[in-house]
């Protein structure tokens, strides 16, 4: 065979291995590389709840007769004292001493409720009293340094709190008077002292609006027939049904985001109390969960904002006034905040592969990222692929805690460092890898 020949058999078996390890050679695989950066973090109990006002007073008739048509209707607002229906007594004979003295002990009975609201409302002043003297009292430690000013705010937050009680104690007296009243009008015109065709005014025990008109044509009701819903609409709280685990985390105080209002943006929060009986409630899937009622207090974002830079100002949140009883909302109870963490797509981390524990990262911008390490467990020890030289190498990591997007890294990354998020089942450590364009 001559020379040529043979030189070109041997030009061509190169080129075609050359093409068989081009073809077989590994190539380098697409994934997606999000940069390791410092940030707010925070954690969340997210649930859905819906709203309700925090007094509810339901008028009701307190005598039998021929009720008139009630011209109010759902939305109409009143004032304490103003006419709600007219009730004509009907023709009946008087009543036998049974009856009597039922009415007579329901008279005495409302005259001890109002005696005991009077006795709740100058329990309330003192507590209003007490409250402004602490106030006044630390307000002078404060101002020499010897107490911290977060006492200052719990002094505010305290004297509003025993203002609110106040409030609801002269309400209540207020209620309790007019149910007096009335029963005391319903005993004297049952009794037969009242004069022919006297017609009995319902009025309204405090001012509000009109939630639900039960009755509104006119017609004969009987004692205690439900004939009005009464609200004060701009006391509205948030109630949200919390899995019992959840509630545990979700502490009285703890800063609260409702969102899906119905508005722009969210409204802020405050969790006011957690009931302390949970219930058995069945979901869509027919499961059995164990849940408890959490109470949210809505905080207008202007007093928010002073109470955060020390005013003891206090103004009506606008968009809260835009909220209805029974209104459905999302709630996100915020348990955990840091104003600057490493942070790394929560897709990124996980677990660290086989039981070993990983050993303190070599990389230099590793270690001198965060805390060493060193004595971690497994429980705490997550995995990510860090982007380095176009590989992909595997990085042990410590995560602090992780919500629905990021993950808090404490240990084994550095701010900048490129990290490989969804990492697809072919890389590996010491893979070639690129990232994926935009």
């Amino acid at each position: 065979m001559k020379r040529n020949t043979w030189i070109a058999l041997v030009g061509a078996g190169v080129v075609a291995a050359g093409l068989l390890a081009w073809a077989f050679a590994p190539r380098a695989v697409e994934v997606e590389a999000v940069a390791a950066t410092r940030g707010p973090f925070e954690t969340a109990v997210e649930e859905d709840g819906r709203t309700r006002v925090s007094e509810r007073h339901a008028v009701t008739a307190p005598i039998a007769g021929r009720l008139r048509r009630i011209a109010l209707r759902e939305g109409d607002a009143v004032q304490a004292g103003q006419a709600l229906a007219l009730i004509e007594p009907l023709p009946s004979p008087l009543l036998d001493e049974r009856s009597r003295g039922e009415q007579q002990a329901r008279a005495a009975a409302a005259q001890a409720g109002l005696e005991r609201a009077g006795t709740r409302v100058r329990a309330a002043q003192v507590g209003v009293e007490q409250a402004l003297n602490e106030q006044r009292r630390n307000a002078q430690l404060v101002a020499q340094g010897f107490v911290s000013p977060a006492k200052a705010d719990a002094d505010r937050l305290a004297l509003d709190a025993a203002t609110r009680e106040r409030e609801g104690a002269v309400e209540s007296e207020r209620v309790a008077r007019f149910e007096l009243q009335q029963t005391r009008v319903a005993l004297e015109m049952s009794s037969g002292t009242a004069p022919s065709g006297r017609t009995f005014t319902v009025r309204a025990p405090v001012a509000g609006m009109v939630l639900r008109v039960h009755q509104a044509s006119e017609g004969v009701v009987g004692i205690g027939t439900p004939l009005l819903d009464l609200a004060d609409t701009s006391r509205i709280e948030v109630v949200a049904e919390l899995l019992t685990g959840d509630a545990a985390v979700a502490r009285p105080g703890s800063p609260v985001r409702i969102e899906r209002w119905g508005g722009p943006g969210s409204l802020q929060g405050q969790v006011r109390r957690v009931e302390p009986a949970a219930f058995t409630k069945v979901s869509a899937l027919g499961v059995e969960e164990q849940r408890v009622n959490v109470l949210i207090d809505l905080v207008p974002a202007a007093s928010a904002s002073a109470a955060s830079m020390g005013g003891a100002g206090r103004a009506e949140a606008a968009p809260a006034a835009q909220l209805g009883d029974g209104w459905r909302v999302v709630v996100r109870i915020l348990t955990r905040q840091e104003a600057d963490v490493l942070r790394v797509p929560v897709s990124a981390v996980f677990p660290w592969p086989g039981p070993a524990r990983p050993a303190a990262p070599t990389s230099q911008a590793a270690s001198g990222a965060a805390d060493s390490v060193a004595g971690w467990g497994t429980d705490d020890a997550m995995g990510v692929f860090v982007i380095e030289g176009g590989r992909a190498r595997l990085r042990a990591v410590q995560v602090v805690a992780r919500n629905g997007s990021l993950a808090w890294v404490r240990s084994g990354l550095a701010p900048g460092e490129v990290v490989i998020a969804y990492p697809p089942p072919t890389v590996s450590e010491g893979s070639r890898v690129k990232p994926r364009p935009g």
